[in-house]
């Protein structure tokens, strides 16, 4: 009797989160073009959840933090509402470019997406107050503790600010990592926990993810970790 035996370990379950919705040929083509500008983007499982906030908020209006070469932004646009708004902010006008491309090819008309040229800190002040749904920020992470104090300012009542890549490759929960860049991750990390207004967690997905939704109802915040 002849047979062969197939042994199969466990599937790594982050591969398979990623791989669950691979990249159309738009998203891939972003992509290409954020490797050629140096620029890192989002992953697809990390894409895919900004499209489900987008959508479940319904959102109109949406503030980006970090371009690149477009894929968050995409990724963004289609889960908000038909007639939305995409504001992204970065410095780099060569990663504007690309993004624009990336978001037309996609079909999106050019009157969905403001793209504003400057420091997103110096930027955020002159949005209205209040007046969007989404806050996203993939950005410097030694300023994260400022896009978290002016990014929540700019979200409506049940509005969501979320911050990219917090977990930091495991780091961020670890106490003998005193970098700056880690002390920054903390510093929102403690803010958004501590903070009456806001629903915060921590998602992992990607790189992490820490997400924080504007509720008018209140809880005592949790001892610190750190």
């Amino acid at each position: 009797m002849n047979s062969e035996t197939h042994i199969t370990g466990p599937v790594d379950l982050g591969d398979f989160i990623e791989g669950y919705l691979p990249d159309d040929e738009t998203l891939a083509a972003a992509r290409a073009r954020a490797e050629d500008l140096g620029c890192e983007p989002v992953s697809a499982a990390t894409g895919a959840a900004l499209s489900l906030l987008a959508a479940s908020l319904q959102a109109r209006a949406v503030v980006e933090i970090g371009t690149g070469a477009g894929v968050s932004g995409l990724c963004l646009l289609r889960g908000m509402a038909p007639d939305g708004v995409l504001t992204t902010i970065d410095l780099e006008p060569e990663f504007h470019r690309a993004a624009r491309r990336t978001f037309l090819d996609a079909g999106f008309a050019a009157g969905r997406m403001r793209l504003i040229v400057g420091r997103a800190l110096d930027v955020l002040p002159r949005l209205t107050s209040g007046g969007y749904d989404l806050v996203f920020a993939d950005g410097a992470r030694l300023e994260y503790p400022g896009y978290f104090d002016q990014g929540v300012q700019l979200l409506r009542p049940g509005g969501v600010i979320v911050f990219h890549d917090v977990l930091a490759g495991g780091r961020l929960g670890d106490p003998a990592q005193r970098d700056p860049e880690i002390m920054a991750l903390r510093e929102v990390a403690r803010a958004a926990r501590d903070d009456e207004r806001l629903l915060p967690a921590l998602i992992p997905v990607g790189s992490g993810l820490l997400a924080a939704a504007v509720n008018s109802s209140s809880a005592p915040p949790a001892p610190a970790r750190w």
